[in-house]
């Protein structure tokens, strides 16, 4: 009997030739990461420990995103510490402002994760990485802890569904509207514990920039981790970028799946994720009807070059409806100076919206677009439970940067098509 991706993946940083699926294993992992949020509490327990130093300073990636540029003295005593542990562990990787980025854009644009990692990050969205064909998943920061002090941590291997995306994908569909209208159809708990492996023609053609948003948000379906198979595109995208080594692993023809789900994605239209839950979804066009007061581009989700080139050319010559505020979030710098060198920011500018140095701030209600008693916004973020982005009575509508941006210009939900 053959082996996933996942399994393959983790039977080799475990040491071992295979592993099943509930077992309980050791295994090494590549990297570790923590924020401005969940490195502070991982921190103070690493130091309980009694261990010296860190397993490896250049496998440990500490990234200040969530509450920076800091909003508070709070915030800023937290990134003093993780400023200071960094100095003292002499850490290769750690991003200060002006440097650092959304770390889940950040860390594979900086090539610090590669296919066939096993990484691990105290952050749920950390399973953004296996767009790269590795494992990466989020833990607590206890775990963190003993992970940067041990260079490995325990899992149970989970069972693998595996999505098969067939046909082609019309105008204005891409990753974000497929792993939305999966997560709407197989539910928030549909992949508990498991792990998502992302297959078929429609994927073969994504974009890197769609795969890392379909595997950020296998966690919304509750996945232990998404995974794309490596192909010529990964190469690609790595090739220039790798900090070193990689491996490429691929499920074996008779691996053992709990599930395969099939879908046409020809069918699928751009989709739409109202209040509360990422799985609450229906297409655009039964969603016309929703006023919205904000609209946020940008986030470990949605705030590649990709994304922004697409609002920037649903937005061109267009303006942001004046009952509406826009704020966009690239990335990272790099993806910062991209658009600004592709003259995306003007666009925005001048349509209306404003552009943020990267953080993740308003997609978690931290800082730089909360929102208000009674508010809507329509976000390319990854979660809309009650209070995320601000006050418990507000809402948040999770869909793509091109509806978003083009909800921006009517001031209510809409299709890209009513606007281009």
């Amino acid at each position: 009997m053959g082996m996933t991706i996942t399994e393959k993946i983790l039977a080799k940083h475990a040491g071992r030739e295979r592993v099943e699926p509930g077992e309980l294993i050791s295994a090494k992992v590549d990297a570790v990461l923590g924020n401005d949020i969940t490195a502070p509490l991982a921190i103070t327990e690493f130091e309980k420990i009694g261990v010296e130093r860190v397993f490896d300073p250049e496998r440990v990636y500490l990234v200040p995103d969530h509450f920076v540029p800091n909003k508070d003295i709070k915030s800023a005593e937290q990134a003093k510490l993780m400023r200071e542990f960094a100095r003292k562990q002499e850490l290769v990787h750690y991003f200060e402002v002006g440097r650092m980025g959304i770390e889940h854009c950040l860390l594979p644009e900086q090539g610090l994760v590669v296919p066939g990692d096993v990484i691990i990050g105290a952050d749920s969205h950390t399973c953004t990485y296996g767009a790269l064909g590795a494992f990466a998943t989020g833990v607590g920061s206890t775990d963190l802890a003993a992970a940067m002090a041990l260079g490995e941590t325990w899992f149970k291997v989970p069972e693998t569904i595996k999505f098969v995306y067939e046909g082609e994908l019309p105008k204005w569909v891409s990753g974000k509207d497929l792993i939305l209208y999966t997560i709407g159809d197989i539910g928030v708990e549909g992949a508990r514990y498991m792990a998502m492996e992302f297959t078929g023609p429609v994927i073969e053609k994504l974009s890197m920039d769609g795969r890392f948003t379909m595997c950020n948000m296998a966690i919304e379906a509750g996945a232990k981790n998404g995974i794309v198979p490596p192909d010529e595109i990964t190469a690609e995208y790595v090739r220039e970028r790798a900090k070193r080594p990689y491996h490429f692993e691929y499920s074996d023809e008779d691996a053992q799946y709990a599930r395969t789900i099939t879908y046409d994605a020809s069918w699928i239209e751009p989709q739409v994720s109202f209040p509360h839950s990422p799985d609450n979804t229906r297409p655009v066009t039964r969603a016309t009807h929703v006023q919205v007061d904000q609209v946020v581009i940008g986030s470990c989700t949605n705030g590649r070059i990709e994304d922004l080139r697409v609002a920037a050319r649903i937005l061109n010559k267009r303006k942001v409806h004046p009952n509406v505020r826009m704020i966009v979030f690239p990335g990272t710098q790099e993806i910062y100076l991209q658009a600004m060198s592709e003259g995306l920011f003007r666009i925005f500018i001048e349509a209306g919206g404003a552009v943020s140095t990267p953080t993740c701030g308003p997609c978690l209600g931290g800082h730089m677009g909360i929102l208000a008693k009674g508010e809507r916004a329509v976000a390319t973020t990854n979660r809309n439970f009650i209070g995320r982005m601000g006050h418990p009575e507000s809402e948040v509508y999770l869909a793509s940067p091109a509806v978003a941006a083009a909800s921006a210009i009517t001031g209510r939900i809409t299709h890209p098509e009513e606007v281009i």
